[in-house]
């Protein structure tokens, strides 16, 4: 099995779109509040011009561990999902927006700058094809 991913944007022709932002040290008050969150995935779908399917799910988990403790979304959208984690302990958050249709990477970094403040983001986009 071949599980190498390719990152080539000269592929003409991906089944979808994969933003993977890896966001150090968020505004701690956005990154641990449930509703502060669903309002940053309420604007990134219209920003990114995608229609959500149903609400989004947002829970706290690993309340038993400091270290692992926080929040954590999926928001199902018509052409795939959106999902994020977030750490109460370093305000760290790890936001993937994976679509078939195609959407706007600057507009979605705009809006994680916008709702959590961090002081970086490391950035991966990938399209996704699994017969290329």
């Amino acid at each position: 099995m071949n599980s190498s991913i390719s990152t080539d944007s000269q592929n003409t022709n991906p089944w979808g779109y994969h933003l993977i932002l890896d966001c150090m040290k968020c505004n701690i008050a956005s990154v641990t509040c449930p509703e502060r969150i669903k309002d940053f995935c309420n604007d990134l779908i219209n920003k990114i011009k995608m229609k959500p399917f149903g609400e989004p799910i947002i829970h706290r988990f690993a309340e038993h561990n400091s270290e692992a403790a926080g929040y954590s979304l999926i928001q199902l959208i018509e052409t795939s999902n959106i999902s994020a984690h977030f750490s109460d302990l370093t305000g760290d958050a790890y936001i993937d927006i994976f679509s078939c249709k195609s959407f706007d990477e600057k507009a979605a970094k705009l809006v994680v700058k916008k709702h959590f403040q961090p002081v970086n983001i490391k950035v991966l986009f990938i399209s996704r094809n699994a017969r290329n």
